[in-house]
């Protein structure tokens, strides 16, 4: 019974992480924090599946690594665009 909560909690993890990201945002600081929110949801669904078949937590920690080259590299795109731009709005800026 134990398994079947965590999937759902798993999953409901990874659903208000996409609904929040594929919803109209106007901050790109929500988007970030939305993508951050699913890494977290997938590092606890790799966490309770390498232990449920008592495997090596190598893995977690190159997912940890690429989550944290992610997370930075939003960042600085966030840090860049708010010197330039003076806020993070995705109307203040054109794609051209």
């Amino acid at each position: 019974m134990l398994i079947y909560d965590i999937w759902f909690l798993f999953i409901y993890m990874f659903s208000v992480g996409n609904l929040i990201f594929v919803s109209k945002n106007k901050h790109l600081l929500v988007v970030l924090l939305s993508l951050e929110f699913i890494v977290l949801s997938i590092f606890f669904f790799f966490l309770v599946l390498l232990m449920f078949i008592d495997y090596d937590m190598y893995m977690l920690m190159v997912f940890l690594v690429f989550s944290v080259c992610e997370g930075s590299l939003g960042l600085s795109i966030l840090v860049s665009m708010i010197r330039s731009h003076g806020n993070d709005y995705f109307q203040s800026f054109s794609m051209l």
